[in-house]
């Protein structure tokens, strides 16, 4: 029996960049009881406009984002980033719009982050799977920030057979990228990135996770011009055992 329906918000880097984690944030919503859709006219969620002070083109994003999945009984997106955005910020954006705020304050008590939803809604404790490798976690800002999110991912990696979990001393610092941030402030993004990564490798660390794709393009990035070995991935990806994608900034990721 279904407990209920889910509206995915598959959030615009997934869709370009990493349609994997969609399809893994599918996977684990569905093992949880879930009938998950995928709302075709979905849109960016106006982060980037609201980010850079345009707050009319962010307010009809997310007039339009409202609208499409107020149907659903909650919506989930594999990213901190854009579930703060939906759950904090869009109730703030409507605030004066007679129309509007309301439905704003009602739609963001229906948003969660995919782990946090996993472990604070579904009620998902554990995970069957083995993963035999050295990890390392980075917290975004938004999703520890915004929304409180630090345990869950941890709890839910551990629990699979073989992963040993090292913590960065820097674990809750951000990586630099931080949406607009790293293409208004790039000196002190690419500084921020480089002891960022400097920090992954050494760990010891074979692999990188993180619930955010733009985090995660980010370190990538300055791994690989690093020379490192070490692999990245979303932790959806490892959590539904979809690694038959390239590493993120890997050959064809």
């Amino acid at each position: 029996m279904s407990r209920g329906r889910v509206g995915l918000f598959a959030t615009c880097l997934v869709d370009l960049w990493r349609p994997s984690v969609g399809f893994a944030a599918l996977e684990l919503l569905e093992r949880a009881g879930y009938v998950v859709e995928v709302p075709r006219a979905q849109t960016c969620c106006g982060q980037p406009a609201y980010n850079s002070g345009d707050a009319a083109d962010a307010a009809e994003l997310a007039r339009r984002t409202i609208a499409l999945f107020e149907p659903f009984d909650w919506v989930v997106a594999p990213s901190g980033s854009c579930a703060g955005m939906l759950r904090v910020h869009y109730p703030r954006l409507l605030a004066a719009d007679p129309a509007w705020a309301e439905r704003a304050r009602t739609f963001a008590g229906k948003v969660h982050e995919l782990v946090s939803f996993l472990v604070r809604v579904a009620g998902v404790e554990r995970l069957e799977g083995q993963l035999r490798r050295r990890v390392a976690y980075h917290d975004s800002c938004s999703g520890l920030r915004e929304l409180g999110i630090r345990e869950e991912p941890r709890q839910l990696l551990c629990s699979l057979e073989g992963l040993e979990l090292v913590e960065l001393p820097g674990r809750d610092e951000c990586c630099g990228f931080g949406g607009t941030f790293c293409v208004k402030y790039p000196e002190i993004s690419a500084r921020m990135v480089d002891d960022k990564a400097a920090e992954v490798e050494a760990s010891g660390a074979e692999l990188l996770l993180a619930g955010d794709l733009g985090c995660l393009l980010n370190i990538a990035g300055r791994l690989r011009r690093r020379g490192s070995r070490v692999d990245v991935r979303h932790v959806a990806e490892v959590l539904a055992g979809r690694l038959e994608a390239p590493p993120i900034g890997g050959e064809g990721a």
